[in-house]
């Protein structure tokens, strides 16, 4: 789905002229809206008097209801309450007056970027239409940072497209653009506050998560989902059956004989006799990691390398696979990590909200992880706010990573450039985060905890927004209901010693689906670790790793040493902590060679157009 979206002006009508598009929703006024190419099932449009309402995605919209909301607005805020309520994710669009608000989902599985072309702000629901309008080139300083690992850039930094002159909606806003081609952001979501209990939070969510599947569901004929064995996939394919899915089910065998997935997804696919379940074996070529883009698909992802970039071949192999058997929705677990599971920081939230029990928790958290007691107590100790976090990661961006036994408690994990990246690229990124400190960002939440799962969240729905991209125009779409912004409100509003109970593992989610999950496959109290299959991915594909040396293309733009590159592909270090920056660097000089089509100039013209 792609569409490009202009404000109710003369101006916006000049722009629709160069722009081509099958489909076309207009303002009130009779000028053109929104302009692009969607599934006629995943759009709605109301209309009270001159007012116009646009919902493109997969949710459940009562038309009638929306009818008479929007005729009772008094202005675009107002849509905030109809907006809270729409389960799924999806697009909302609201023209009113001569003005127009556009959003999409909170965590970006929707996201909306804008751009200014000929003095008027340009929306879209991706970044290629802007592409195609603006012909905007690399922004060199935001790909050297997509080489900070793990993880990339941090936030906010890590929304931004890697393309100068287009922005992207940041976290929980909302695009007004005005007749006079100027916009601006407004924040309308916020988490509400921590104070469920257990109990009520488990309630909370086990609506949110019903909902959320049943639209999906009913909105495809056949829904395919991937099937790992851990908590947060099996449920999800517990829910899909309960709402009445035809299910498909994907498992990939682990490389790693200790990791027990495979025993947990067999025993869950033998409890959905209805599902038709499907097992990779440990050795197929796609689980591997690999060089991820290739010259056969170019320009998959134009808004940059993708987080998930090693993974697209399995990504591409299982969408045709899924395709074949009739799926129109892949369910995916992404997010349930961050909503259910523990996180190091979490030991500095609990210390806040229940002091004694905090510290208890913390000393254990601290044993099992190894953590020197020194650097536990400063962290547990430190009240300082984002943006001095930032400015201090800005000065470790250099040094040699921590190890995993070290307490992350900050509100910014600290992320590393890797050792081959260039003097210029280092003191580039540096200066991002340095100038990104000084204009004092909010942080998500006022809670470190609460922060760095939306930022994850916010990540997740990146990676399943770029993978869509890929997918564009195969007949399925990627999905995660773990994303979606009120099951994520849900999680997050229950209180932090609730939902990380100790002795239980991720305990807001199995007290959720307790009658819906059979208990035997609730009781599990581990998940798997996949660093085996980079490994041995690396192993099998280093020549043609090795080839990316040859010739940079990050190595032209001056941001790494292709030498220093090649010794380490040569020589990979033995802890898995190393494996990121190798696979950060793989991803962006993958994505230099297979969008060369849109590093040059761009033609002036959208998606769809048959010239």
């Amino acid at each position: 789905m792609e569409f490009t979206v202009l404000p109710d002006s003369p101006a916006g009508a000049a722009l629709a002229r160069e722009l081509w598009a099958p489909q076309r929703i207009d303002h009130g006024s009779g000028r053109p809206w929104i302009l692009g190419d969607w599934p006629a099932a995943e759009a709605t449009v109301v209309e009270a008097g001159d007012r116009r309402l646009a919902v493109l995605g997969r949710t459940r919209l009562d038309p009638a209801a929306a009818r008479a909301a929007l005729g009772r607005m008094n202005s675009l805020h107002d849509a905030d309450t109809l907006a809270a309520r729409l389960p799924g994710v999806c697009h909302l669009a609201v023209s009113m007056d001569g003005r127009t608000r556009i959003q999409g989902s909170v965590f970006g599985a929707r996201q909306v970027f804008s751009a200014v072309v000929d003095g008027v702000t340009v929306a879209a629901g991706s970044v290629a239409p802007l592409l195609a309008l603006t012909d905007a080139g690399i922004d060199e300083t935001l790909l050297a940072a997509a080489l900070l690992a793990p993880g990339g850039a941090p936030w906010p930094i890590a929304q931004r497209p890697v393309r100068r002159g287009i922005d992207p909606l940041r976290t929980g806003h909302w695009l007004r653009l005005d007749p006079d081609g100027r916009s601006r952001q407004v924040r309308w979501w916020r988490l509400p506050p921590a104070s469920l209990s257990l109990a009520e939070g488990a309630r909370a969510l086990r609506a949110a998560l019903t909902e959320a599947i049943e639209v999906r569901v009913a909105a495809a004929d056949r829904v395919s989902a991937d099937l790992s064995g851990g908590l947060d996939s099996t449920s999800l394919c517990f829910l899909a059956d309960a709402a009445g899915a035809d299910l498909i089910t994907y498992h990939i065998t682990p490389s790693d004989t200790v990791n027990a997935d495979t025993g947990w997804a067999q025993r869950a696919a033998a409890l959905l006799p209805g599902g038709r379940h499907h097992t990779f074996a440990a050795d197929r070529a796609e689980n591997l990691f690999d060089v991820g883009y290739s010259a056969e698909h170019p320009n998959s992802t134009p808004e940059g390398p993708a987080n998930w970039a090693n993974g697209l071949p399995h990504i591409r192999d299982l969408a045709q696979r899924a395709v074949l058997e009739g799926a129109t929705l892949h369910l995916t677990g992404f997010g349930g990590d961050e909503l259910f599971g523990r996180l190091p920081v979490n030991a500095w939230s609990l210390v806040r909200a229940r002091p004694l029990y905090g510290l208890v928790v913390a000393n254990r958290y601290r044993l099992a992880s190894r953590w020197p007691l020194g650097a536990t107590v400063r962290g547990l100790a430190n009240r300082s706010g984002f943006a001095e976090h930032l400015r201090a990661a800005a000065a470790l961006i250099d040094t040699p990573p921590r190890l995993p036994e070290w307490p992350e408690l900050g509100w910014v994990p600290a992320p590393r450039m890797p050792r081959w990246a260039t003097p210029e690229a280092v003191a580039a990124v540096r200066r991002l985060l340095v100038s990104t400190a000084a204009q004092a960002p909010e942080p998500l939440d006022a809670d470190r905890s609460r922060h760095q799962a939306l930022v994850s969240l916010v990540w997740e729905g990146a990676t399943i927004r770029q993978v869509n991209t890929l997918l564009e125009g195969t007949g399925i779409t990627w999905d995660a209901p773990y994303l979606d912004d009120r099951v994520v409100a849900a999680a997050l509003a229950t209180r932090i010693d609730g939902r990380l109970a100790t002795g239980r593992f991720k305990p807001l989610l199995t007290e959720a689906l307790r009658d819906v999950v059979p208990a035997e496959l609730l009781a599990r109290t581990d998940k798997g670790e996949y660093s085996a299959e980079s490994y041995r991915g690396l192993a099998r594909n280093r020549a043609r790793l090795l080839e990316l040396c040859e010739d940079s293309r990050l190595a032209r733009l001056g941001l790494i040493d292709p030498a220093a590159l090649r010794a380490e592909l040569l020589d990979p270090r033995a802890r898995s902590q190393y494996l990121a920056p190798i696979e950060a660097t793989v991803a962006g000089e993958g994505w230099l060679r297979s969008h060369d089509g849109t590093v040059r100039a761009a033609s002036r013209r959208t998606v769809g157009d048959p010239r």
